[in-house]
C-alpha cells in the first residue's frame, strides 16, 4: 500500500524527526510503501496557512497515496469539530484511508469512527481555545504590571539617513542597510517634515 505521512510541529524550535521517524517505523512494519511526506511548522491556533496540509489534500484528490498516517488528531487538526471531519470526510469520499499512528483507534476503518472523531476533535478545539485563553490572561497579566508588549521602536539616526538620501542613495537601500523596512523610514521622514512644518 502506498502511504503518505503527515506532520504538524507548532514551532520551528520542535523537532519535526521525533514525528516523522516514529511514523516511519511503523510503516515499514506494515510494509507500506511511503511515497510523501507532509510537514507543516505552524502555531496550534488553527488559524495559519497550510501549505503542505494543502498539498497533501490536492495529492489525495489525485489518488497518489492510498492511505494518510498522522502523527495524532492534533497534528491533523486543530479547526473544530466540522472542518476536521469535512477533511476527514473529504479522505473517504476520495478512497484514501486515514489513520493516527497515537490513537490507532482514529482509523478510516472503524465502526465507530465518526463518533470517536467528533470527541477527539472537540477536545483539540477546547485545547487550543484554553491556550488561546491563557495566553490572552499572561499578555493581561503582564500589561497590568507596566511592561510594553512588542518590538522594540528602531533606533534610526534620521539625519544620517537624510543625508545618505541627500547624496543619492535610496530609502530602500539605507533601509536594508540599517536592517529596517523601508515603510518605517518613509513613515519617520514625513514625521519630521510634519513638525518641521
Amino acid at each position: 500500500m502506498k502511504i503518505a505521512l503527515l506532520g504538524r510541529v507548532s514551532t520551528s524550535k520542535q523537532d519535526n524527526e521525533n514525528q516523522l521517524l516514529q511514523l516511519r517505523e511503523f510503516a515499514a512494519k506494515q510494509d507500506w510503501e511511503i511515497v510523501a511526506e507532509y510537514v507543516d511548522t505552524v502555531t496550534g491556533s488553527g488559524k495559519k496557512a497550510r501549505v503542505q496540509f494543502d498539498q497533501m489534500m490536492l495529492d489525495a484528490s489525485q489518488k497518489r497515496f492510498d492511505l494518510v498516517l498522522f502523527w495524532k488528531l492534533d497534528r491533523f487538526s486543530r479547526e473544530g469539530v466540522r472542518k476536521t471531519l469535512r477533511h476527514l470526510q473529504q479522505l473517504d469520499d476520495w478512497n484514501v484511508g486515514w489513520r493516527s499512528f497515537q490513537e490507532p483507534y482514529f482509523d478510516s476503518c472503524g465502526v465507530f469512527k465518526d463518533v470517536v472523531i467528533s470527541i477527539a476533535a472537540t477536545l483539540a478545539e477546547s485545547e487550543r481555545n484554553t491556550i488561546s485563553e491563557r495566553t490572552k490572561a499572561g499578555l493581561a497579566r503582564t500589561r497590568k504590571a507596566g511592561t510594553r508588549l512588542g518590538r522594540r521602536p528602531a533606533q534610526v539616526d534620521m539625519a544620517l539617513v537624510e543625508m545618505r538620501h541627500a547624496g543619492g542613495e535610496s530609502l530602500r537601500g539605507i533601509a536594508r542597510s540599517l536592517q529596517v523596512s523601508p515603510a518605517l523610514l518613509i513613515k519617520r521622514r514625513k514625521a519630521a517634515h510634519a513638525l518641521a512644518n
